[in-house]
């Protein structure tokens, strides 16, 4: 039973305008073919329709239908110039309202919530006017669903090269609408089914919702040249006035197929190989097979390491492949050169001693299969290049420690090196060997003598006036300086000698020491200080007792008051600190009366 509502107000005026014009004539009804939609969405259907007389006195009804097919037709909507009604129990009773564009003649149905029911079915707008006649047109739904992105999942065991079709990936797509498409890619080449080739092999499954799923497998006769072949999958599917696409990710597969070359080579050092490398040897084929079997030299294994190499693991080393699977059988041979040097021989060897000024040569070589550079150090420091090393009119500073240090600069850190000793003997030299004057007010001095000899000197030391002081006999290394010391007595200015002597012939230097004892001198100050002292005491007691300077007119009691000379001092306590001096019986003085 249809629900009957009130008109609006503006579809009401447009029924009404159409009833006065009257005019009997035919009512032309247009609408789109269709409509298209997303899935959720809200559609709108448009009905226009206008009539070639409208002075016609008749009224106006507008009708929407739904037709899914021939059994399955039925109206949604009707209004007349007094009343609209959304007609209950239909799949669209809530979910359709009709209103107007605010153009004359046009009306607008309008779905909400578009189902995938909806899809495929026509909308049917009727339009009738008393007394000029009726027209109808129809628009059908169309609805859409963007699918979820696409998914390929390649084989996980690789694929041998063969005669036969094999699956190489699964490609699938889910919830589209309509169903999607799905193209399969090689290299960005579409693949197509051929024959005995490529096999594509669709399904579509309906989702319970309604939305189709599509997977798709791929089944190829696999080529050697696939190993580095992409491939992937792509969806096509329709949205409102367009149609898409998706691409899955890239993969690759694994495919096996038998060697055709093998090929053997150092992979480590880089370079040239010397004694004491680690050697790395790899061998690989152009082959891709579970069945390929490898042998380095009857070692089993792709790789062969060796540690520590001489010149004896030179030689042939050979790689062999076995493809059982596949009956094939295939090597590949390399030449391993290591190269060496020797011990470095030093001509004369060990400690040798060479007489003072003399000249001295030594030869320095050491085998090699390269070219070497030869460089003779001392102390650090270059003294000649090459094999020979000459030295003219040796000193005592030539002696020392040579090495020899034989390279080969093909090889970075390639090198050898052995050393000679190197012993001058001589007579024995003295460093200081000017006048050398000392100053000192000490008893005791400490000299230092430094003599260059080999072999070792006898040092003595002595005196001008011929005292021996000291002999002794320090070296502190061969060929290098010795250092001899002594304590000498200082009593007065001296001169010294340390003397120096060998089986080769002897050297000396003179110590001239000036003494100054600042001691004596203070003492003499301070006894002649005492002489004066006494002196004046004597003279003072002489003057006391007139025996100096005697002085006229006065008489002389030194023998009447002899017992008596005393001089006496009062103090007296109180508090001006009054001083009285008690003369001579004990008489009072005053100050001034002394």
């Amino acid at each position: 039973m249809a629900v009957r509502d009130a008109a609006s107000p503006l579809l009401l005026g447009l029924l009404c305008l159409l009833h006065t014009w009257g005019a009997r004539a035919s009512v032309e009804v247009n609408m789109e073919d269709k409509v298209e939609v997303f899935l959720g969405d809200t559609a709108q259907i448009t009905c226009m329709f206008k009539s070639d007389d409208f002075g016609g006195s008749g009224g106006m009804t507008l009708e929407w239908y739904y037709i899914k097919s021939t059994k399955d037709t039925q109206r949604i909507y009707s209004q007349d110039s007094l009343q609209s009604t959304v007609d209950k129990n239909t799949p669209y009773s809530d979910r359709i309202t009709v209103g107007t564009t605010g153009t004359a003649g046009e009306v607008v149905l309008t779905i909400r919530d578009v189902q995938l029911s909806d899809d495929e079915v026509a909308f049917n707008c009727y339009v009738k006017i008393i007394g000029e006649g009726s027209g109808e047109g129809s628009t059908k739904l169309k609805v859409f669903k963007t699918p979820e992105d696409p998914t390929i999942q390649g084989v996980e065991q690789g694929i041998s090269v063969s005669d036969e079709v094999k699956r190489v990936a699964s490609c699938e797509v889910k919830n589209g609408y309509p169903k999607p498409k799905i193209t399969w890619y090689r290299d960005k080449m579409p693949l197509h089914n051929i024959p005995d080739a490529v096999k594509v092999d669709h399904r579509v499954t309906t989702q319970s919702s309604g939305l189709f799923s599509v997977n798709s497998d791929l089944d190829m006769k696999v080529e050697k040249k696939d190993k580095d072949a992409v491939f992937y999958c792509e969806v096509t599917f329709l949205v409102p006035g367009a149609e898409k696409m998706l691409e899955s990710n890239s993969i690759n597969i694994t495919v096996f197929y038998p060697p055709t070359s093998v090929n053997l080579w150092v992979e480590s050092p880089e370079g040239k190989v010397k004694e004491g490398d680690t050697v790395e040897f790899l061998c690989a084929s152009d082959g891709n097979s579970e069945s390929q079997y490898f042998t380095i030299n009857n070692n089993d294994g792709r790789s062969l390491k060796m540690e520590n190499v001489t010149r004896h693991n030179s030689g042939v080393y050979q790689c062999t492949v076995d493809d059982y699977e596949n009956s094939v059988n295939l090597s590949a041979n390399t030449t391993l050169f290591v190269n060496y040097l020797d011990e470095v021989v030093i001509k004369p060897t060990g400690s040798v001693s060479v007489d003072w000024k003399k000249e001295f040569s030594a030869t320095c070589n050491a085998l090699s299969s390269l070219s070497t550079s030869t460089t003779w150090f001392k102390d650090g420091k270059e003294v000649e290049k090459g094999h020979h090393l000459n030295l003219k009119a040796v000193t005592y500073d030539t002696a020392g420690t040579y090495v020899c240090v034989v390279t080969v600069p093909d090889i970075q850190a390639m090198q050898a090196n052995a050393s000679l000793q190197l012993t001058v003997q001589g007579p024995p030299e003295i460093i200081e060997k000017q006048l050398t004057e000392k100053e000192t007010n000490e008893r005791e001095l400490e000299l230092t003598c430094h003599i260059r000899s080999f072999p070792t000197p006898n040092i003595t030391w002595g005196t001008s006036n011929g005292k021996i002081i000291s002999s002794s006999n320090h070296m502190t290394d061969v060929g290098a300086k010795s250092v001899a010391k002594v304590q000498v007595n200082i009593t007065s200015n001296t001169t010294v000698f340390c003397n120096a002597s060998n089986e080769f012939g002897k050297d000396s230097v003179t110590y001239v020491i000036k003494f100054r004892s600042y001691g004596v001198i203070i003492a003499v100050i301070i006894i002649c200080i005492l002489l004066l002292a006494i002196l004046g005491s004597v003279l003072y007691f002489l003057y006391k007792k007139g025996k100096i300077c005697n002085r006229s007119g006065k008489k002389d009691f030194t023998k009447e008051k002899s017992s008596k000379d005393k001089i006496v001092v009062e103090m007296k306590s109180d508090n001006t600190e009054e001083a009285i001096l008690l003369g001579v019986n004990g008489e009072k003085q005053l100050p001034n009366d002394q």
